[in-house]
């Protein structure tokens, strides 16, 4: 006969050893949560998230491009009705900004304007990012004589200084009293920055593809015999796109103020279209007599070079995990 004692001790233990079973897989499988990767951009999501810089300057950044979009949501004012008896008057309750000497309403330009010189920023930033990128990785990648032939035709574009680039470029395109279409001089204007810059993206992806082309993955995926085109935009593109991605960021809000630059020479946007910098070339010649046609327009660029300067150093920061 069995023991009682025995029977109900040994049950015990059973249940006490499932029990412990089934704590211990709780806890691999919490752990196996908790140990599972993230990725770089979630990483560095997690940071920007914590980073005072990236949110002001993303709150400013989102204002200006809703001025870009919606302009009559900030004022209802005919940024092209003009009054001469206005003319040079400063700010007042009636116009915040003043008006300028044809009479214009400074403030309704300034709120309408940041379209133009936005648009000419994102579409430069656009196509130099594109060009730059695949130039840079397909010399990269290749690191044979069309290496050497890529990089020696970005070197002609890199040494050509940026201001004497456009004057050439543009004057070449318009005749002195030619006066073009809106469509026309912006793009033009997008053209020239897009040619002049893209060599600085060029070699930040190709030093980024020299690196990532040495590692495990990109060997085992030419190991197996993955086509070049696979492996150039499968497994190189998504690991270099980071430091282009950061130097995209800064570049357009370096590309308002070419816009601006191009426009104070006479030689970038001009009327009838309404930007900043078409603001600040109008400002030049009253600027002691009326400083509030430059000062205003000229704030807004300066505004918003730095907000995309502080994004683009946070996001910088927050991609690079020796800086944590």
């Amino acid at each position: 006969m069995s023991d009682p004692g025995s029977v109900s001790g040994g049950s015990g233990l059973e249940a006490a050893a499932a029990a412990g079973v089934d704590q211990l897989s709780h806890v691999d499988d919490s752990s196996q949560k908790q140990k599972k990767p993230r990725s770089l951009w979630s990483d560095a999501w997690g940071e920007l998230r914590r980073k005072p810089s990236f949110i002001i300057s993303l709150v400013i950044i989102a204002v200006i491009v809703l001025m870009a979009i919606w302009p009559t949501l900030f004022t209802s004012v005919d940024p092209r009705h003009a009054d001469l008896d206005k003319s040079l008057q400063p700010p007042s309750g009636d116009a915040w900004f003043g008006y300028d000497l044809q009479g214009y309403d400074v403030y309704a330009r300034a709120m309408h304007g940041a379209r133009a010189s936005l648009l000419v920023g994102i579409f430069a930033t656009l196509l130099t990012v594109v060009i730059g990128s695949l130039v840079g990785i397909i010399s990269g990648y290749a690191a044979t004589w069309i290496d050497s032939v890529l990089s020696r035709f970005a070197d002609i574009f890199a040494g050509i200084p940026f201001v004497l680039g456009a004057i050439v470029i543009l004057t070449t395109l318009n005749a002195p009293t030619e006066n073009p279409g809106v469509v026309r001089i912006v793009t033009q204007v997008v053209l020239s920055i897009a040619v002049l810059s893209w060599p600085v993206v060029m070699r930040i992806m190709r030093s980024a593809t020299l690196v990532a082309k040495q590692q495990d993955y990109v060997k085992a995926a030419r190991g197996l015999g993955a086509s070049p085109l696979r492996i150039v935009f499968r497994h190189l593109l998504p690991n270099t796109v980071a430091p282009v991605l950061v130097y995209g960021t800064i570049a357009l809000g370096a590309f308002i103020g070419a816009e601006a630059t191009l426009a104070f020479l006479g030689i970038g946007l001009r009327p009838p279209v309404v930007s900043w910098g078409v603001m600040i070339s109008e400002s030049r010649d009253y600027f002691q007599s009326a400083p509030h046609m430059l000062l205003f327009p000229a704030g807004f660029v300066t505004v918003t070079v730095l907000a995309f300067v502080m994004l683009g150093d946070a996001v910088r920061d927050a991609l690079d995990p020796k800086s944590r």
